[in-house]
């Protein structure tokens, strides 16, 4: 009993109900004005072009989502558009939804009626006389067992007060929900954002994890030499490349913050040598073959080979510490050639279970390219191919 009198408690079952109640009004004025059946049959005819008119769909999936879902009217979650009809049939589907709630709207208004004057008139009917019912015409006069017919009534009027607001918002979602193109291009959006946030994790993890794994190294290394100039020289180069961290964590929160801004310049090939420069400052002896221009690789493919490489000496210091390091970028033939390679350690051996290295794989995937890792002739190697178009 407590479930079925529960929807009386709720707020939106007497919002959806004076949902109906709106779509009655001008047909209910033009019926003082004219009281006639085709009165109704006119109302009928003019929601017609009335559905025809893009910007309606935003009028009424406005009114629905605020009085049928009791949600916000910029709400995202309720299923109800609010963007104007892009297709007939949209504008169909909008023209079912107006006479739907018509008509709707006109039967529960008459029962609605009917029921209050029923209730009014059974709970009087102990106190009156003989006199004829004007509500119930099954009963003739008032009797003192009437009352006893007042609990059906009641119910009948709660029921009328749930079920056609429950069945308007049902046809809501219905007729004024996303048609199939909308759907798809919400999942593609959607889509879209999933592969940003997963962009931008990468970006954190090799931009923020390089400086961390440099800082840590050089810091190491400045204690163990106990050289004043070599401390010297690490902390300068702790100092830049935090510094650098700084600007692509500013770079990507910024993104975060406000995702219609665009992405600030993201690090390229071009600036590899402060990569290859911090790896030196750490300790490892890396030994870089640039070949072919690197000014003309695809920004993408250049920025993605950057992380690529930053991720590679990141894993090199992290695992291996300071060792020889061979690094090789050639452009040419319409692909990027990017290998790292350093000697084989224990360590190093198993890093290949890392985000880093998976990470590393999908960035070249996405490009249509294809990375490889693993030992390699005593040597750890990390070999990716990039197509430059």
């Amino acid at each position: 009993m407590v479930g079925l009198l529960r929807p009386l408690g709720r707020t939106v079952t007497y919002t959806r109900l004076l949902h109906l109640f709106i779509a009655m009004v001008w047909p209910s004025m033009w019926l003082f004005i004219q009281e006639a059946w085709w009165t109704w049959v006119a109302a009928a005819l003019l929601l017609v072009p009335a559905g025809l008119v893009p910007a309606m769909r935003t009028v009424e999936g406005l009114q629905a989502r605020l009085l049928l879902t009791g949600q916000r009217p910029d709400g995202e979650s309720t299923g109800i558009v609010v963007a104007p009809s892009a297709s007939w049939t949209d504008r169909g589907r909008l023209v079912v939804w107006l006479q739907a709630r018509l008509l709707i709207g006109c039967v529960t208004s008459v029962i609605i009626v009917q029921l209050l004057v029923a209730v009014v008139d059974l709970a009087a009917a102990p106190f009156r006389g003989d006199t004829a019912s004007g509500a119930l015409h099954l009963l003739e006069g008032h009797r003192w067992w009437h009352v006893l017919l007042l609990p059906p009534a009641l119910a009948a009027m709660a029921v009328t007060v749930v079920v056609p607001g429950r069945l308007i918002t049902a046809l809501a979602h219905r007729l004024l929900g996303p048609s199939p193109a909308e759907r798809l291009a919400a999942l593609e959006e959607r889509t879209e954002q999933l592969l940003e946030r997963t962009r931008i994790a990468r970006e954190l993890h090799d931009s923020i994890g390089h400086a961390l794994t440099l800082a840590v190294v050089q810091a190491g290394a400045a204690r163990a030499a106990g050289d004043p100039a070599f401390t010297d020289r690490a902390l300068d180069a702790i100092e830049e490349t935090g510094r650098a961290a700084l600007e692509d964590l500013e770079r990507v929160l910024g993104v975060l913050r406000e995702s219609g801004r665009p992405a600030a310049a993201r690090p390229t090939l071009a600036d590899a040598g402060r990569l290859l420069e911090s790896a030196r400052t750490s300790g490892a002896k890396v030994d870089a073959d640039v070949t072919g221009p690197l000014d003309t690789v695809p920004g993408p493919v250049s920025r993605e080979g950057y992380r690529i490489l930053q991720e590679a000496l990141t894993n090199v210091l992290r695992h291996a510490g300071a060792v020889p390091v061979r690094v090789r970028v050639a452009v040419g033939d319409g692909w990027l050639d990017l290998e790292v390679r350093n000697p084989l350690t224990g360590v190093t051996s198993e890093s290949g279970r890392g985000s880093g290295l998976r990470g590393m794989r999908e960035r070249a995937a996405l490009l249509g390219g294809e990375a490889h890792t693993g030992p390699a002739g005593g040597d750890w190697q990390v070999r990716v191919e990039l197509p430059l178009r």
